[in-house]
């Protein structure tokens, strides 16, 4: 079976590379918001889904959570598995799949980790599997960037160089995507990798989770959690429960 673009992408050294200004302190002030809005009891299990590196689960599970994190990403897996202990633990996992059934109190999809799939059968697919795995008063958190400021704002070409890599980004929209073109040389190779992500606004997570028995509870535009404007807000951020 062929590979898909984020298998490619997130195993490769070079994502790291081009987003290692994603800081904590981003990551941190996200969860603190949630954590003072969702009020979760000490010890709720949480899901987070896409993990990455782990940066978001590593901060819940240091704020007293028992918290599980999950990618299809070999390499961060294998990088985030070295903060493991008890009530903190990685697998690689993809999440169209069904891993846990009414077991977490709350799951995260955060920072825009969802949208990769061709079809939107594949998205219903993960948020079935994401709602199967929480208890039936659990909540599930999905923090996607808001499709149409990013569109209205998108930057067609830019370079930019980290850790002495030329990286050139070309992004544009085409069929209901926002597409990203990276393209470099390293060590006399070239390199060319690229990002897909569905253009979902507000109506298609609607649409997505009444088939998959999901409602929205509360909707936010930004990690600050402010009110949600569809053309000002940098984030849409949607608080589920299961319908």
């Amino acid at each position: 079976m062929q590979r898909k673009w984020f298998q490619h992408w997130f195993n490769s050294p070079y994502y790291h590379i081009l987003y290692n200004q994603r800081n904590d302190e981003e990551a941190e002030f996200l969860i603190d918001n949630l954590s003072a809005y969702l009020k979760p009891a000490a010890q709720s299990r949480i899901l987070d889904i896409a993990c990455g590196r782990g940066r978001h689960a590593i901060y819940l599970n240091k704020k007293g959570y028992d918290v599980t994190g999950i990618d299809l990403s070999e390499q961060s897996i294998k990088y985030a598995q070295q903060f493991e202990q008890k009530h903190l633990h990685f697998l690689v996992h993809d999440m169209r799949k069904l891993c846990y059934i009414n077991y977490f109190d709350i799951a995260m999809n955060l920072f825009t980790s969802f949208g990769y799939f061709e079809t939107e059968k594949e998205h219903v697919s993960a948020l079935k599997a994401f709602r199967k795995g929480l208890k039936a008063d659990g909540t599930l958190v999905i923090d996607y960037f808001n499709t149409q400021k990013i569109i209205k704002n998108l930057t067609h070409k830019e370079s930019k160089t980290v850790d002495g890599i030329e990286f050139h980004l070309s992004k544009f929209v085409s069929n209901g995507k926002i597409i990203k073109h990276i393209n470099f040389e390293h060590r006399d190779k070239f390199f060319a990798f690229e990002e897909r992500v569905q253009a979902f606004e507000l109506s298609d997570f609607e649409r997505m989770f009444e088939k998959s028995g999901l409602k929205i509870a509360a909707k936010f535009g930004s990690h600050g959690l402010d009110e949600f404007d569809e053309t000002k807000s940098d984030r849409l951020v949607l608080i589920c429960k299961k319908a």
